[in-house]
């Protein structure tokens, strides 16, 4: 073997190494990477949802994006129940600490309820859906600490509704705050990836798992959006039911 050979079989073998070595001290891949279409997934559309107690033209379908004025406060809702699923969907607000959310496991009762003219949003499971200027507008205006919510997916049961939240948990015990904030601003755009299998919810921002709870009642409902006072743009909605 020669010279020129031997010093290039060296430096192969140790750029080799050196990969390895980053290879095994690499952290482990902490991120969903769920876009919604793997097999199984399909499209949400306008023929998905129902109003229930919202204004006519509170909520627009454009291809795959859907529109919120916010105004009512109200939701719309899935045609159907579902029980196991996972969900993917983008959204951004359209105003500075604008407030919305999805809705799992809306129970029926309460949408009947609601139909009736009787309350605003259904018992459930919701996905804080809020933006990051909220906090500031809420203690300008009720003069006192935002330390009972976050901006980064806290999910929390509503009214009747139960669940064991995940760590780490707000001061009044139910909901599961974020373990990490990834949340991005105003007019920018966030992806949701949640999880609802068996009365377990888990949902990840933007490819961070970061909040879920167990033990859910009930584990299985109607699925809806929420407008509240303010405007929001989702897009992508898709949705893959399991057994």
């Amino acid at each position: 073997m020669n010279t020129t050979r031997t010093i290039a079989v060296t430096l192969l073998a140790s750029f080799a190494l050196g990969q390895a070595q980053a290879l095994a001290e690499a952290k482990p891949v902490s991120h969903a990477l769920i876009t919604g279409t793997e097999a199984g997934w399909r499209a949400m559309t306008k023929d998905d949802f129902v109003n229930v107690n919202c204004a006519d033209d509170t909520w627009s379908f454009e291809g795959n994006l859907i529109k919120c004025t916010g105004k009512p406060v109200g939701v719309i809702r899935t045609k159907k129940q579902v029980t196991n699923l996972e969900l993917v969907v983008e959204w951004k607000h359209k105003q500075y600490g604008g407030n919305s959310g999805v809705f799992l496991w809306a129970n029926p009762e309460s949408i009947q309820r609601l139909a009736a003219g009787k309350g605003r949003l259904p018992a459930g499971i919701e996905v804080q859906v809020l933006d990051l200027g909220y906090a500031e507008r809420y203690e300008k205006k009720h003069k006192k600490p935002s330390d009972w919510f976050t901006s980064h997916g806290d999910v929390f049961p509503t009214q009747s509704a139960k669940m064991k939240p995940f760590p780490p948990v707000a001061p009044n015990g139910k909901r599961s705050f974020p373990s990490k904030n990834t949340t991005k601003g105003v007019d920018e755009w966030n992806h949701y990836y949640i999880r609802a299998i068996n009365g377990e919810v888990r949902l990840w921002v933007n490819g961070v798992e970061v909040s879920g709870g167990t033990d859910c009642q009930p584990a299985t409902g109607y699925l809806c959006l929420e407008s509240e006072g303010a405007p929001i743009e989702f897009r992508n909605l898709r949705i893959r039911e399991l057994p």
